[in-house]
């Protein structure tokens, strides 16, 4: 039997009540000891559609309050549409700034404070414009007995990474949630060179 480590390991369960319902959390840990979590919202049978949605940590977001991206704003929607829905699946990978880490993002909010957009500021500190992998979430869904997904999601490459995983992604829900004065031109920049997928008169 080998003794290599998996790649990728699920750790435990626990119980997360939150003020919009409550949640399970199931903990992950990667082989190089990076830590994600799923959060998980009543039950489902196995050939059911589970509407889910593929997180990114956002510190500056999702806890600080940023108004200068939609990050917080579409964590908050999500778990509210999958309580809204009955069931559901939020995973939560520790990808700070798209793969560069807290202090590389604060660097480019400075790089973008001098008018340089996201894709040139984190190509301008050596960094591919996104560095995200989606890999743990087939160990995530398959450990939460889901086999057929709805993405709440506007980047296109999430679907065609699940996909490439094998999970059968049955459609996408848009998640066009917080868009701010703050942000407006940060997602426009997401949507020409990323090729997210927003609704144009957001831009307006």
């Amino acid at each position: 039997m080998s003794s290599k480590q998996p790649k990728y390991e699920y750790v435990s369960t626990a119980k997360l009540p939150t003020r919009m319902g409550d949640f399970k959390i199931h903990g992950f840990v990667e082989a190089s000891g990076q830590e994600h979590v799923a959060l998980s919202y009543g039950e489902w049978k196995e050939d059911d559609v589970v509407p889910i949605r593929i997180h990114s940590e956002c510190l500056t977001g999702d806890s600080l309050f940023s108004t200068r991206c939609d990050c917080g704003f579409q964590l908050e929607k999500a778990m509210q549409n999958i309580v809204d829905n009955g069931y559901g699946v939020l995973l939560y990978l520790r990808q700070e700034g798209r793969g560069i880490g807290l202090l590389n993002k604060i660097r480019a909010y400075n790089l973008q404070d001098s008018g340089m957009d996201t894709v040139e500021a984190n190509e301008h500190l050596g960094f591919d414009a996104d560095l995200r992998s989606y890999d743990i979430c087939k160990l995530m869904l398959d450990t939460l007995n889901v086999k057929h997904v709805e993405l709440m999601t506007n980047n296109p490459k999430k679907l065609a990474a699940l996909k490439a995983l094998g999970i059968d992604v049955v459609g996408r829900k848009p998640i066009d949630h917080g868009i701010t004065k703050d942000n407006k031109h940060y997602l426009k920049t997401k949507t020409e060179k990323l090729g997210h997928a927003f609704d144009p008169h957001v831009f307006k």
